[in-house]
Formats: C-alpha cells, structure tokens, sequence
C-alpha cells in the first residue's frame, strides 16, 4: 500500500465521522459532498476511475441536491404548518 493510499482510506474515514458528527442537516449536507469526493479521490487511487465518475455524479453532486431538496420541500411544509396554526388561534 502506498502512502497516498493511505492518505485518501484516513481522508475516507474522517469524512465518514464528520458526516456523522455533523448536527445540522444543512452542514450535513455540505459535509457529505465533501465526503462525497473524498471517495471519488479513493476510487482512482486504487484505480478504478469508472467507479470515480460514476461516484462523482451520485456522491457529490447527485445526492447533495436531492437531499437539500428534500430539506426544503420540509422546512417549507413546516411554515404552512405554523401559519395555519396562527390563523387557527388568532
């Protein structure tokens, strides 16, 4: 195994954590891209630069726009929650 090998496997793993430490969805997000291309760097170290592009798409771009998406489509759903709760009251 070669030291970038090794660089690009601690680089996986600490992305890993920081994904998982994370406690904002939002930096969540931001975190898991960065994740993201730390395992496209990993692929063509090992060099499978197929796996890479394909990880590049999903991983790094892909995803990240889905799920912040998805926050969206929730914290707005949330407002119309509260306005509607407001109109109920007042």
């Amino acid at each position: 195994m070669t030291v970038l090998q090794v660089a690009a496997l601690a680089a996986v793993a600490l992305g890993g954590a920081a994904v998982v430490v994370s406690p904002d969805p939002l930096r969540q997000v931001i975190v898991l891209g960065i994740y993201g291309l730390s395992l496209t760097v990993l692929f063509f170290v090992f060099q499978n630069p197929d796996v890479a592009l394909s990880e590049i798409v999903v991983s790094t771009v892909g995803l990240p726009v889905m799920v912040l998406l998805a926050l969206r489509k929730v914290r707005e759903q949330e407002r119309q929650r509260e306005e509607q709760k407001q109109r109920e009251r007042g």
